[in-house]
C-alpha cells in the first residue's frame, strides 16, 4: 500500500497533493490503507465516495482520470461531431470547484461545455441536456451521503444516465488512462456558464407536467424544506408559478450547506431529517410536508392520517399515490388507449403494477436506478410514458426529465393533496382507498453496513451463501420463485422449472413465497452496504381497519427478519 501512495509523491500530481499524502504515509493509518488499497470505481452511473488524496478517494485526479476517459469515448462515438456537454453540481462540499476542473478538462479535449453558475437540482441537469442539445452532461453530487463524500454522475444525450453499451464503454475509457494523460489546461473559450435562462425553461416544463390546473391551490398549507441541499433555488419558485401560495419553508434548513447541521444525515428517508419540518407542520396545521435531499432528486413526503397526525410515507406509498393519480388524469382526460406504460423496479411495490393493471396500462419493471426507467423510455418510444417511480423516495413525472425528480414530483404530491381536500378527503384517505381496492402492501428496507476490505468481503460472501444455500420457506409460506439477477435465471423451488430473465444482468437475488411475501438481497452499487428489502401484504377489507392490518403486517415483517438472522 505504502509503494502504492509512494507514486503520488512525484509527477504528474500537484504539491498539495503530494505533502497530504506524505502526512499520510507518516502516519502510517487505516486511513492510509483506505485511501490507496483499490482505485475509485468509475461504476455504471459514475463515482461516488470520501473526498480525500488517493486512489480510492474523490479528488482532482480521481474526477479527472473519469473526465478524460469520459471525453476519449466521446471523440470515439461522434468523431466528426462538435461535442457538447453540460455541468452542474450541487451545495457539497468542493462541488463547485469539482465542476470547474471537471470542465477545463472537458475543454482541454476541445469539448463544449455549458457549466451551471451556481448549484442547480441534478433533475435540472437532465432537462438542460436535452434542452441544449447535448452529447453528455454530469452532476457532482453525492445525493444523501454524509458531508465527507462526493461523486460524479453521468448522463447521455437523452437525458438519462449512462446505460449498456455506453456505461461499459465509458469505463473502459477510464480505465485504460494514466493520470498523467490528464488534459487539465482549459480552454476558455469553449466554456459557457449558464443560469436564469434555462431556469426558466426548466421551472416552466416542471409546472406544465405536474399540474392539472386543480382549483384553490391558495387553501392548501405546505411545509417544505430543502435540507440545506440545491432544491431552495428551484422549488419554491415552481410551486409558486403553479399558483401555491400557502407555502411555509422551514428557515433554519433554507441556506444551503454541505455540512447539513442540523440534521444527522440529509435524507428525506428518515423522520429524523425531516422532524424541523413535521414540527413546524404540526404547529401551523400544514396539510403536507416536502423534503428533498441535497441534489434534489429524491423527496419525502409527510401527510396527515386518520387521526390527524403528521404521518413520513415511505417510498412505496408515494410512488403508488403518484402513478395513480397521473394514469387517473390521463384516463379522465380521454388519452388513455392502451399505448401508455408506467416505469417500476423490481424491489418496488407490486401494488403499482396492481394499480396500473386496473387501468388496462402496462408496468414496464427494470432494475434499481431511474437509468433504467429513462431506458424504458429510450427503447419503448413508440409507447407513451406516463411515470415512474422506485422505492427509494424518486418519482419521475413524464419523459421531459429522464431521472428522478424532486422538483415536479413536489408539484404533483401537493396537487394530490389539494385534490384530495377539495373532494373533503387527504392525500392518507386517497392511499388507504388504493389498499381497499388492491391489497395493503407494506414493504421495509433494511441496509447493513459493512465498511472497508473486510466488509466488501462479507457482502460478497452473504450473497454467495444465499446462492448457495436457498432460503425454502419465510414465515411458513414456501418459496415459490428465486430470481437471481446475476445469472438471468428465475427457478420454480416447487417444480424445478427454469425461465430465463430478459434484463441485464445486476447482483440482486429476489425470494418470493406463495402467499405473496418478497424479499430481495442487493449489495449498493455506491455505498458499503447490502440491502435487503421486504414487501407483504393483506386484504384491507374497509377503511376502518387499517391499524390492525398494519399491525399484523409489521409484525410478518418482523418475523421474517428474525427467521433471516437479519437483526
Amino acid at each position: 500500500m505504502i509503494q502504492k501512495a509512494k507514486l503520488w509523491l512525484q509527477q504528474p500530481f500537484d504539491t498539495e497533493t503530494q505533502e497530504k499524502v506524505q502526512e499520510l504515509i507518516s502516519e502510517n493509518s487505516d486511513t492510509l490503507i483506505d485511501s490507496f488499497y483499490k482505485d475509485m470505481e468509475f461504476g455504471t452511473g459514475g463515482m461516488r465516495g470520501i473526498m480525500g488524496v488517493g486512489t480510492n478517494r474523490i479528488n482532482k485526479y480521481t474526477l479527472g482520470r473519469s473526465t478524460q476517459g469520459l471525453a476519449n469515448y466521446l471523440h470515439k462515438t461522434f468523431p466528426q461531431k462538435k461535442l457538447k456537454v453540460a455541468i452542474a453540481f450541487d451545495c457539497r462540499h468542493n462541488s463547485k470547484s469539482f465542476a470547474k476542473l471537471v470542465a477545463d478538462v472537458l475543454t482541454a479535449n476541445k469539448i463544449e461545455v455549458f457549466l451551471f453558475e451556481d448549484l442547480r437540482p441534478t433533475p435540472e441537469l437532465s432537462f438542460s441536456v436535452r434542452h441544449l442539445g447535448c452529447d453528455a452532461g454530469i452532476v457532482l453530487t453525492a445525493s444523501h451521503n454524509p458531508p465527507e463524500y462526493n461523486g460524479y454522475k453521468v448522463y447521455w444525450n437523452d437525458g438519462g444516465q449512462i446505460v449498456p453499451p455506453h456505461d461499459s464503454g465509458i469505463i473502459a475509457e477510464v480505465n485504460a488512462v494514466d493520470f498523467e494523460e490528464i488534459k487539465f489546461t482549459e480552454n476558455s473559450n469553449l466554456l459557457t456558464y449558464i443560469g436564469a435562462d434555462v431556469d426558466k425553461v426548466f421551472i416552466d416544463a416542471c409546472v406544465k407536467n405536474g399540474s392539472f390546473n386543480t382549483p384553490n391551490k391558495e387553501n392548501l398549507k405546505i411545509v417544505f424544506t430543502s435540507l440545506h441541499g440545491t432544491s431552495i433555488v428551484s422549488i419554491p419558485e415552481t410551486l409558486f408559478k403553479a399558483g401555491y401560495t400557502d407555502v411555509h419553508i422551514v428557515e433554519e434548513q433554507r441556506v444551503p450547506n454541505g455540512d447539513f447541521p442540523t440534521v444527522k444525515s440529509p435524507n428525506p428517508e428518515e423522520p429524523a431529517a425531516l422532524k424541523m419540518a413535521t414540527d413546524l407542520a404540526e404547529k401551523i396545521g400544514a396539510d403536507i410536508v416536502i423534503g428533498t435531499d441535497p441534489d434534489s432528486d429524491r423527496l419525502g413526503i409527510a401527510v396527515r392520517d386518520t387521526d390527524g397526525k403528521i404521518k413520513l410515507l415511505n417510498g412505496n406509498q408515494t410512488m403508488s399515490a403518484m402513478t395513480n393519480y397521473l394514469i387517473k388524469q390521463w384516463h379522465q382526460s380521454g388519452r388513455l388507449n392502451g399505448n401508455q406504460f408506467v416505469g417500476s423496479t423490481i424491489v418496488s411495490t407490486n401494488l403499482v403494477n396492481d394499480i396500473a393493471k386496473s387501468y388496462n396500462v402496462e408496468t414496464k419493471v427494470g432494475l434499481t436506478g431511474f437509468k433504467w426507467i429513462a431506458k424504458m423510455i429510450r427503447d419503448f418510444e413508440q409507447l407513451d410514458f406516463i411515470g415512474g417511480g422506485e422505492e427509494s423516495f424518486g418519482y419521475m413525472v413524464g419523459d421531459f426529465i429522464r431521472d428522478k425528480d424532486a422538483v415536479t414530483a413536489t408539484l404533483l404530491a401537493c396537487e394530490i393533496a389539494l385534490d384530495a381536500k377539495n373532494n373533503n378527503s387527504t392525500f392518507y384517505k386517497e392511499l388507504l382507498n388504493l389498499y381497499t381496492k388492491h391489497n395493503f402492501y407494506k414493504e421495509h428496507l433494511i441496509s447493513i453496513v459493512k465498511k472497508g476490505i473486510d466488509g466488501a468481503q462479507q457482502i460478497k460472501q452473504m450473497m454467495i451463501d444465499l446462492r448457495k444455500d436457498p432460503v425454502k420457506v419465510i414465515d411458513g409460506s414456501p418459496v415459490e420463485y428465486l430470481y437471481d439477477y446475476q445469472s438471468s435465471v428465475c427457478q420454480n423451488l416447487l417444480t424445478g422449472e427454469k425461465t430465463d430473465i430478459k434484463i441485464p444482468k445486476s447482483n440482486v437475488l429476489i425470494y418470493q413465497t406463495v402467499d405473496g411475501t418478497k424479499v430481495a438481497a442487493r449489495p449498493s452499487g455506491t455505498e458499503p452496504k447490502i440491502k435487503f428489502y421486504f414487501s407483504v401484504k393483506l386484504p384491507l377489507e374497509k377503511m376502518e381497519e387499517v391499524i390492525v392490518v398494519e399491525k399484523l403486517l409489521d409484525q410478518k415483517i418482523e418475523r421474517i427478519i428474525t427467521e433471516l438472522k437479519l437483526n
